[in-house]
């Protein structure tokens, strides 16, 4: 299956918050009872929550899935920091872009460098101690400029939608909070320069999901 490039409201209403998908999100609800599901659905619900936050497609999920399955280590944690060391994802938990499609526009249109050289692979694997850099042009840091500043409080005046003034509030729901750099990542608002510090641990992923059931979803596919 390809990337999916359909409205992002639609799986965020049927999986949850997806942050890496988009920063939009629904008013508050009143939760209902859980119903009882097949444990085929709940792993599928699982696998389809870490698919669509990180943007990536059956086939990069399922070689991750083997990766995770040969290396060494618990393999849920393993495919969390395999997901968690992508390129695009990090440009993302830097803050550098909205989401991590945005992020993955700004390695694709060659405006990121690692380690002082372009990279426009959004799926490449940084390690403990890359530098992560907007390339030395004006429209390169406009770009990340943008993402940085969008993350701060929102002027009421500036608002979206001002000829809509019914849909300010549920718009305003939507607007993203402001944003704190993981542990493991160091950024510099300056020179536009991030620093990969070392490798996350599942457990501050910050993403609600049971990484097990994608491991068991997978299982009859990684053992060949």
């Amino acid at each position: 299956m390809s990337r999916y490039r359909g409205p992002c409201l639609k799986k965020i209403r049927r999986l949850g918050t997806l942050p890496g998908l988009t920063n939009k999100r629904l008013p508050d609800e009143k939760k209902t009872k859980d119903e009882k599901k097949p444990i085929y659905i709940l792993r599928l619900e699982e696998k389809q929550k870490l698919r669509f936050h990180y943007g990536v497609t059956e086939r990069q999920l399922l070689k991750y899935a083997r990766i995770a399955t040969k290396a060494k280590g618990r393999t849920d944690e393993v495919l969390l920091q395999l997901l968690e060391m992508r390129l695009d994802n990090i440009l993302f938990r830097l803050g550098m872009a909205p989401t991590i499609p945005g992020a993955r526009q700004l390695v694709n249109h060659r405006h990121i460098l690692v380690n002082g050289r372009i990279v426009d692979i959004p799926s490449y694997r940084c390690k403990p101690r890359d530098t992560i850099t907007a390339k030395d042009e004006q429209k390169s840091k406009a770009l990340i400029q943008n993402s940085l500043g969008s993350f701060k409080n929102v002027p009421r005046k500036k608002l979206p939608h001002k000829k809509l003034p019914h849909k300010k509030l549920r718009y305003k729901k939507f607007l993203p909070k402001n944003k704190k750099v993981p542990y493991h990542l160091t950024l510099d608002r300056v020179q536009y320069k991030g620093l990969v510090n070392q490798i996350i641990n599942s457990q501050q992923v910050g993403l609600e999901i049971e990484a097990l059931r994608v491991v068991e979803y997978y299982s009859r596919q990684t053992k060949t």
